[in-house]
């Protein structure tokens, strides 16, 4: 085979191959960045948190780059079947073998696409209370009242009941207080509403409600609700129980503790 052969059968050829994998490479990198430019433009409008965005990103630019480089192999001439069985067989088996990460992981997109709670939330889910200080990925980190942190797998975060108490900006304030029977009902019930007028963090609209709501074993019990703002709801809940209990005992109003009454019979016959 002389020279002018091996040149016109292989060489030529394959170097036109190789400048049309060079020249295809380019553009489909160019085609990518402006595909990524869009998705970044796209998740920013729809207002997709930065840490989505980044991780979508990768992926989908991982993605473009392995099927432009099975694209261009394929066209020099490689056979990419095995390379596509290979990569396949792989991603199943990292697939069994990361499957309670994939489902935190999961879970992790559905929070912050759903956005059931945000950094700075006070909330209660998977047995645990506190508030939420960053929320990635595969987990959610909070801070609980007592300043201790705890990560929680996003997996467990999302099949779990889920109570946001900062979601709104007001809370009510429930309270029950129980008096004697031999106690001035008029009074005790005037006390608990001037109580709450004095309170500067009450609010009036909704209207608070101060009602007898139980003729108890050893007490009257009242049923107090008062609306504050959600920043102050343990503050206002603390003073105004403070406050109930001197308030009761500087006008002479009791409050119970818990009695029975217990009769005795067929004493005096034995007697």
């Amino acid at each position: 085979m002389d020279l002018e052969t091996i040149l016109n059968q292989y060489i030529i050829p394959f170097g036109i191959n190789i400048l049309v994998a060079v020249v295809a490479f380019y553009i489909g990198n160019k085609l990518i960045g402006w595909a990524l430019s869009l998705l970044d433009k796209v998740l920013t409008k729809f207002e997709v948190q930065p840490i989505l965005i980044g991780f979508s990103k990768s992926v989908v630019k991982g993605l473009l780059y392995l099927l432009l480089t099975i694209g261009i192999l394929s066209y020099i001439g490689f056979d990419t079947t095995s390379v596509v069985a290979i990569l396949a067989a792989a991603s199943l088996a990292v697939g069994l073998a990361l499957k309670d990460s994939l489902n935190n992981f999961a879970s992790g997109v559905m929070l912050i696409l759903t956005k059931p709670f945000k950094v700075g939330d006070f909330v209660e889910v998977a047995g645990q209370m506190g508030t939420v200080e960053n929320v990635q990925l595969f987990s959610t980190t909070m801070r609980t009242g007592d300043n201790r942190q705890v990560t929680i797998p996003n997996g467990q975060i999302y099949v779990s009941p889920l109570i946001n108490y900062s979601a709104k900006p007001t809370r009510r304030i429930d309270l029950v207080f129980g008096i004697s029977y031999d106690s001035d009902l008029r009074k005790a019930k005037q006390i608990l509403l001037d109580l709450i007028k004095q309170e500067s963090r009450a609010l009036t609209d909704p209207k608070p409600l101060v009602v007898v709501s139980e003729l108890a074993d050893s007490s009257v019990n009242f049923t107090v609700r008062i609306w504050v703002e959600s920043a102050d709801y343990w503050s206002v809940r603390f003073d105004y129980i403070e406050k109930v209990k001197l308030t009761f005992d500087d006008n002479e109003v009791v409050i119970p503790y818990p009695q029975m009454d217990v009769h005795v019979q067929g004493l005096a016959a034995q007697n």
